[in-house]
Order: C-alpha cells, then sequence, then structure tokens
C-alpha cells in the first residue's frame, strides 16, 4: 500500500490533489517574498531620500535605479501572484470536481440499504456543502497559512541578523495569538457539530417541503408543515449566531494580542534609538515591516476556524467513502438465466422482522413467472434481491449456478432490464431519456425500440418530437407516456432478465392496452419476473409463485393453485367479485 502523508490522511486528498496542494504552497510562499522586493526597495528609497537631512546630497543614479527595480518587482509581485492564483485557486476548484466525482462514483456503488439510514439531503449536503467547505479551505486558509509560516519564519531569522532584540518585538505576541485560537479549539468545535447538524436538518425539511408542496396544498397542511420548516431554519439560524459568536470571542481576542506587537515593537525601538543602540533607518524598517507583517496574520486568525469547521465536513466525507461497497467479478459470463433461492433470509434492517423468510424457489429460465400475493408479502423484495440491490442476510440467490453476491454489481445489472411502476425521468429529451437504456446504440435503434414501446404516437405530437425536453422527471407528460419510455428504454437494453414491477398497476384502460402490447415485445424469450396485484394479467404466466408473509405459500400455473383452493383462489375470487361492484 502507497504511503501517504499526514496533510494528505487529513485534508482527504488525491495524489494528484496533495501535489497541486505542495505547488499552491510554494507559490503562495513565492508571492510573499516577492512582496517584500517593492518593501525593500521602498527602504533604500527612504535612505536615499533623507540623506539632505543628514548632510549629504540626493544621488539621483540611485534613486532612478531604485525606480527601475521597483517597477521590476512590480512585475515580478504581478507574475508571482498570477501563478498564485492558478495554482491555488484554480487547482482547488479541479480539486473540488475531482472529490465530487469520486463521492458521486462511491454512493453509485453503496449498497440500497445505507439509504435507508441517509436520506437525500445528507448526500448533498455531502456533495454539495461539505466539499465547497473544503474547496474553501484548499483555496483561502491551507495554502496561505503554510505559506506565510514559512516566510514569517524566514524574515524572522533575517531580521535577527539586523537586531535579534527588535525582531522578539515584532514576533512576541504571534504565538500567543494562535495560542489563543486553539485554545478555543475544543469550544467552536462543539458549536461546528451542532451547527453541521442543524443545517442538516434544515436541508432534509426544505428537501421534504418542496418535494411534498402538493400533498401539503390538496391537504391544507401548510401551517403545520411550513411550522417545522421554519423551525428548522430557525433552529440553524440560532446555532450559526452561536458558532460565530464563539468564534469571534477567540478570534477577536487572538487580533487583539497580535497587534499589541506593534506597540511593543514602538515602544521597545524607541527605548533603544534614545539609548543609542539603534539607528533611526534600522527603526524605521521595523516599524515598516510590523505594520506589513501583520496584516496576513489576522487574515489567518480569522480563516483558521474555519480550517476547524473544515474537518467536521471531512469526517463526515470519509464516513461516506468508508462504507463498503458491494463487491464481486466482472468477468463471469452467465449463459444460463434460470434463477434460483435457496434458504435465503433477508431483512431491511437487523433489528427488524425478515422481509423473506427461508425462501426456496425456482424461477425457470426463458419463462414468465408471477409473483403474487398480499401487501407487503415480498413480491418487490424478491426483485430487488435478485437486481442485488440488497444482498441476502443467510442463503443464496443463484443465476445459472452462480451466487450473484461473486458477481460485480454493475455487471450483474447488464444482464438486467426494469420496468417500474415509478418510472424516473431525467429533465433531457425524450431521445436521450430512451438511450440511456443503452449508451452505445445507433440512432436507428433508439427509434426501433421507442416506436416498439409504441412511443411514437405521442412523441410525433409533440412540438420538437423526440428532441422534446420532458422537464423535471418527465413532469409534462403522462403516466402511461412515461411508461412506454420505461419499456423503451428496457427495448434499447435487451437484457436476458427482465424485472416488471407493477408495470400497469395505476393506468387506465387505453394506456394499458398499449403497454401490454409494449411488454409483450419485451418480454419475448426472456427470462421474466412480473410482480402484479391484478391477478387477471397474469393468469397465462408459465409459473405463479404465491408469497405470504416472506414466504413461498404456493407455487404452479394459473390453473393448478386454483384447484388447490388456498390463497391464489381467495385472492383471484375476491378480484373477479370486485369487478361488479360501482359507486
Amino acid at each position: 500500500m502507497k504511503k501517504t502523508s499526514r496533510l494528505q490522511n487529513l485534508f482527504m486528498l488525491s495524489d494528484k490533489a496533495y501535489k497541486d496542494l505542495k505547488k499552491a504552497i510554494l507559490a503562495c510562499t513565492l508571492t510573499n517574498f516577492s512582496m517584500m522586493l517593492p518593501f525593500s526597495v521602498s527602504i533604500m528609497l527612504i535612505v536615499e531620500l533623507i540623506k539632505p537631512l543628514q548632510g549629504k546630497a540626493l544621488d539621483w543614479t540611485n534613486i532612478w535605479i531604485l525606480y527601475g527595480f521597483g517597477i521590476l518587482s512590480a512585475i515580478i509581485v504581478f507574475i508571482c501572484t498570477k501563478n498564485d492564483y492558478k495554482k491555488t485557486y484554480v487547482t482547488s476548484y479541479m480539486a473540488s470536481e475531482e472529490t465530487r466525482t469520486t463521492l458521486a462514483e462511491k454512493i453509485r456503488k453503496l449498497p440500497m440499504s445505507v439509504f435507508n439510514s441517509k436520506d437525500l439531503s445528507e448526500m448533498t449536503t455531502h456533495m454539495m456543502g461539505d466539499v465547497s467547505t473544503a474547496e474553501h479551505a484548499l483555496s483561502h486558509v491551507i495554502p496561505q497559512l503554510i505559506a506565510n509560516a514559512i516566510s514569517i519564519t524566514v524574515i524572522c531569522l533575517c531580521m535577527a541578523v539586523f537586531d535579534w532584540r527588535m525582531s522578539i518585538a515584532v514576533f512576541i505576541s504571534v504565538p500567543i495569538a494562535f495560542m489563543i485560537i486553539f485554545l478555543g479549539r475544543m469550544i467552536y468545535g462543539k458549536l461546528s457539530k451542532k451547527h453541521a447538524a442543524a443545517h442538516l436538518a434544515a436541508s432534509g425539511q426544505v428537501q421534504e417541503y418542496i418535494e411534498g408542496i402538493k400533498v401539503i396544498r390538496s391537504c391544507n397542511m401548510n401551517g403545520e408543515k411550513f411550522n417545522a420548516l421554519e423551525d428548522a431554519l430557525r433552529k440553524m439560524m440560532q446555532w450559526a449566531v452561536k458558532m460565530e459568536f464563539g468564534t469571534g470571542v477567540f478570534v477577536t481576542g487572538a487580533q487583539v494580542i497580535l497587534q499589541s506587537g506593534v506597540g511593543i515593537t514602538v515602544f521597545l525601538g524607541a527605548l533603544l534609538l534614545t539609548k543609542g543602540q539603534i539607528d533611526f533607518i534600522s527603526l524605521v524598517m521595523f516599524l515598516l515591516i510590523v505594520v506589513r507583517i501583520y496584516g496576513p496574520f489576522l487574515t489567518e486568525l480569522t480563516l483558521l476556524p474555519e480550517l476547524f469547521y473544515h474537518q467536521i465536513a471531512i469526517k463526515r466525507m470519509r464516513a461516506l467513502m468508508d462504507i463498503e461497497i458491494q463487491n464481486g467479478d466482472d468477468e463471469i459470463e452467465i449463459d444460463d438465466f434460470n434463477i434460483e433461492f435457496k434458504d435465503v433470509n433477508f431483512s431491511y434492517n437487523k433489528n427488524n422482522e425478515n422481509a423473506i423468510s427461508n425462501m426456496n424457489i425456482t424461477i425457470p429460465a426463458n419463462s414468465i413467472t408471477a409473483l403474487v400475493g398480499p401487501s407487503g408479502s415480498g413480491k418487490s423484495t424478491i426483485s430487488r434481491l435478485i437486481a442485488r440491490f440488497w444482498d441476502v442476510n443467510s442463503g443464496r440467490i443463484e443465476i445459472g449456478g452462480t451466487d450473484i453476491k461473486s458477481i460485480e454489481p454493475e455487471h450483474l445489472m447488464s444482464y438486467m432490464s426494469f420496468v417500474f411502476q415509478d418510472v424516473v425521468l431525467f429533465n433531457d429529451t425524450v431521445f436521450n431519456n430512451i438511450k440511456i437504456g443503452n449508451m452505445s446504440a445507433t440512432d436507428e435503434e433508439v427509434y426501433a425500440a421507442a416506436k416498439a414501446a409504441c412511443c411514437d404516437e405521442f412523441v410525433i405530437k409533440m412540438k420538437d418530437g423526440y428532441n422534446t425536453i420532458l422537464g423535471e422527471n418527465g413532469a409534462t407528460i403522462s403516466g402511461g407516456e412515461r411508461q412506454r419510455i420505461s419499456i423503451a428504454r428496457a427495448l434499447l437494453k435487451n437484457a436476458p432478465i427482465v424485472l416488471l414491477d407493477e408495470a400497469t398497476a395505476s393506468l387506465d384502460p387505453e394506456n394499458e392496452a398499449s403497454i401490454q402490447q409494449a411488454i409483450s415485445r419485451l418480454v419475448k424469450n426472456k427470462t421474466v419476473i412480473v410482480i402484479a396485484h391484478r391477478l387477471r394479467t397474469i393468469s397465462d404466466a408459465d409459473k405463479i409463485i404465491v408469497l405470504n408473509n416472506g414466504k413461498a405459500e404456493e407455487q404452479g400455473t394459473h390453473n393448478e393453485l386454483m384447484n388447490k383452493n388456498g390463497l391464489y383462489h381467495k385472492l383471484f375470487t375476491i378480484q373477479q367479485e370486485s369487478l361488479g361492484w360501482s359507486v
């Protein structure tokens, strides 16, 4: 394993980001030293200009040379500052992009069980807020802080050559000021954690409020839900104020202590001057230095608490990155698509009752198998376990004799197509929403899949046809049209295993007829798992598995199960009787 530095681990930096950070520190250090060039020229110019006060004539040659050096030093400062900006800010933005991409890739590979304990707002906070905090620290705090420490140390040593007493006077307040900041670290560390938690809670309330705005308005829940949102935002504000106040007390105290160094330097300089132990030029030089050098320190004292807050963000991101992902072999090839559950037990949470208990079923290849049963019996859970959205607690699920736990999840997905009741569409064109099923497909293949899924009849009526933007989650089209786009995706993918989860449960008869026609094309010569509540739609299935309380209670064809006069017979009879009901 490659050894990483403490700084790299502390700020969770990739090798490239760590190299860029070192370059940024070097660039900031060079900028600091370049800023001393105009200062040095100014000192020498003052020495020349006060010569008449000492009874000497002005040396205009030296003045013009110093003027030239002044212009040259300004050019050097400009070049160093430009390089500083590029190495510090630009690279930190690139590092943020890399971090967000890494987090997105990590989230994509997490088991679905993680999302039971973490909501969307928390994930969003990690990817946006926490990374922004890290970005700010990398661009505004860390390089400058380390560069200032290096350059100030060098300047301190150089000043000590002229007069060690004045050098101590200039810098004696610096370690005391920083000590005050570090002493307050524990206090505003606790406040920062409270603020971060309040911020996360507020983000969750904002997301819930926006996502549920239709329900809130339709049920006249404006007051109740808005009060919850307002309370969360108020708590976030209160903790923000407390954090800023707690930080401000220590930062202000540190700044007062730091600036007391100016008074110490003036007092000691005046004392030494009256005693004849320092000349006037040296005194002026130290006074100019003390005024110039405290500026960066004051800035860093203000930004240093942000570095501590940054550590909270890093801990949260590291906790996310440390979650174990689902692994497997991405080179396993499957030729037989017979699916078997062998003594499978599964629960969504360890402390909860099993959703699936001692499951032993077989789903034959190249056939249609229907999963039926009362709500909560485990139908959707079985489809999710087959897709390895979750891993079983015990037992095995095999496809063609291969345990799916040994198959890399994304490689496993290449063998499966899904049509869910709740279709997710992106704010993109109809064409691109279909092409997601197979990004390597040609335009002709996309259009053919759309036509086979009966999408043509509504797409051609749109103003821009297949280039029409569907809006957020396909808000501009109906539920039936959304389903047909989902089926077109699955047709384009052309995977050997098809999972249909209540694909026609909430559609009107006209849409249902179109979608059934599209599904008939989708399932041809495939291993098909159908989840359905309307039993009449699966009466022709090759096999029906009847689930109850997470167990396979009955298995067989429609006629076999009706003859058993068991749970299936009861459910089917109830549904047939309900067809005659009217309101």
